[in-house]
């Protein structure tokens, strides 16, 4: 018995002391992995590449790869090492195997980010959820960590570039088209080399947006480079990606955490963070801007415009020292401290050391709204039954939130479908996890709907009985989650989106609303629009005009 339990004891010991030598590790090489993203509850993919000869325990730098319209997470990773279609290959073909390419000692990802749907809310929320998985993976140098894409997803390297600079070393965006709101970022890059790729003769994305784009950058002191193609169609990233010349050009390229100088532009706190300055709180529906600067051994020089209240990091930059540090904001002197992190908040028209007050309702980082960010999470849609309407009534009220909810709408060989799905349910139906968790869209009224009846006394408006032919949509904060109200006639409709739009019309005006709009007909005739002040109260001047409507009951 002895013999037989010390045989069994080897085997155990031998069995568990060398379980590595036959855990499963995944292959050099390109391959797909997947998320869980939290937004739907889907399983999302994304392609990967490990270099040969992978060491688990060596930190790698990485390149982020963003697809085009049409495309998908697969052709981005061939075509970020120059692999083309093969003649008369059409992408659906080509997006069936890896051919081999050159090898480099890079990690690299391409996001599925839903399709073609650009690279703002659900899709930009899928790609820092693919940095994530990745850095929870292997290990990253996050000093040298790039971000590229072409086309659509050249719009989406200067969006996710532009609003959060401090995270990549270096971007290069191939015929980039990008979304409306990304221009007014482009001091962001301050710190952060740009390489533009363009053919002069794209029908698609015409090349004088990139020109505009170099040359307001070159006029504001930023590294920018371009590569203009003559001749060259809407494929400039054959030339741009060819041979993977992509990683060579990004080897240059060592991100610096504490530069000398950082500029930040901004309307959400969402975006506010760029290296060791942080904006706290920002003139609601205005364009914040800061630019901090050491001037000088423990000095450092600010200045400001719609900016409220932020922070510098900086207690470790190499020209801070361990005395007392003297920040001029704006022309007026204060004392910060001695090295560490210090918080400013302004008091009139006086800056002064100190975080913005938190309590009760107020508008900071994830409770700022507008309204496009309650649809850039979870979200669930929720059409009223309060009233007991009949089989007919209820039908029509689904009809409408299921439209609302219909990202996945089949638009064309092309284009193809958003792969998001949010469920649809009835007031009656919502669960205290979707509380929890989830932001609510509500259709309907407080006499219709459960949930704007159960914080009709919360909710600040109201679209009044018998007004017929208006709609009134609107984000509030309620319990620590998005509440939006859609009353009256729904949203989509009549105002077209601007820019390059990839979506729907119901979804691609979305970015374009501040935090509530009331509307005679459609969205293209406003009778009222606005953002609630850092109270989520409404204004004066939009109070008046909402009272003057007589269409609205307000709180």
């Amino acid at each position: 018995m002895k013999k037989a339990y010390s045989i069994l004891l080897l085997i155990l010991v031998f069995g568990f002391g060398n379980s590595c030598l036959f855990a499963q590790k995944l292959p050099s090489g390109p391959q797909v992995l997947t998320f869980h993203s939290e937004a739907d509850d889907t399983e999302q993919p994304y392609a990967l590449y490990l270099p040969p000869d992978f060491d688990e325990n060596r930190s790698y730098p990485f390149v982020m790869m963003l697809h085009g319209a049409g495309s998908n997470h697969r052709l981005a990773l061939k075509r970020v090492f120059g692999k083309s279609n093969k003649p008369g290959e059409t992408d659906v073909e080509a997006s069936r195997y890896f051919q081999p390419w050159d090898d480099v000692e890079y990690i690299v990802a391409a996001p599925y980010a839903r399709g073609t749907a650009g690279y703002r809310g659900i899709p930009e929320m899928d790609v820092y959820a693919v940095l994530d998985d990745v850095k929870s993976r292997f290990k990253i140098d996050e000093n040298r960590t790039y971000l590229t894409g072409l086309s659509m997803g050249g719009g989406g390297t200067l969006w996710i570039g532009l609003t959060r600079p401090d995270l990549w070393a270096a971007i290069a965006p191939v015929c980039p088209a990008p979304p409306q709101g990304a221009r007014e970022m482009i001091g962001n890059a301050l710190n952060l080399p740009v390489r533009f790729f363009h053919g002069d003769a794209d029908p698609a994305v015409p090349v004088q947006g990139s020109r505009d784009w170099v040359a307001e950058m070159q006029a504001l002191g930023i590294n920018v480079e371009m590569e203009e193609y003559e001749g060259v169609k809407h494929d400039s990233w054959v030339n741009a990606y060819e041979g993977g010349r992509i990683f060579e050009w990004f080897d240059q390229w060592t991100r610096n955490p504490y530069p000398e100088k950082v500029y930040l532009s901004t309307r959400q706190l969402k975006y506010g963070k760029a290296y060791w300055v942080e904006a706290k709180q920002i003139v609601p529906g205005r364009l914040a801007t800061v630019e901090a600067e050491v001037a000088g051994e423990n000095k450092i020089k600010v200045t400001t415009e719609n900016l409220l209240a932020f922070s510098l990091d900086a207690g470790n930059h190499p020209h801070i020292g361990g005395g007392e540090v003297e920040v001029d904001i704006d022309g007026q002197t204060v004392q910060a401290g001695g090295k560490g992190k210090w918080s400013f908040i302004k008091s009139g028209n006086q800056w002064q050391k100190g975080e913005p007050a938190v309590g009760g309702l107020a508008k900071i980082k994830g409770q700022e709204g507008p309204i496009f960010e309650a649809f850039s999470g979870r979200h669930v849609y929720v059409y009223g039954t309060e009233d007991d309407p009949g089989e007919e009534e209820v039908a029509k009220r689904r009809a409408v939130a299921l439209e609302a909810a219909n990202w996945s709408v089949y638009r064309g060989e092309f284009l193809g479908r958003i792969m998001f799905f949010p469920r649809v349910i009835s007031d009656k139906e919502v669960r205290p996890s979707d509380l929890e968790t989830a932001n609510l869209i509500l259709f309907g009224t407080k006499e219709t709907n459960k949930w704007i009846r159960e914080w009709a006394d919360q909710l600040p408006l109201h679209l009044s009985s018998g007004s017929d032919g208006l709609g009134l949509f609107y984000i509030y904060p309620i319990n620590n989650r998005y509440v939006v109200v859609s009353s009256g006639l729904p949203w989509w409709g009549g105002r077209q989106s601007q820019g390059f739009s990839f979506v729907s019309q119901a979804h691609g005006v979305l970015p374009n609303f501040k935090d509530f709009v009331l509307f005679n007909g459609s969205t293209d005739t406003v009778m009222a629009d606005g953002h609630f002040d850092l109270d989520w109260n409404l204004i004066p001047g939009d109070r008046d005009k909402l009272e003057k409507s007589g269409r609205v009951t307000l709180k």
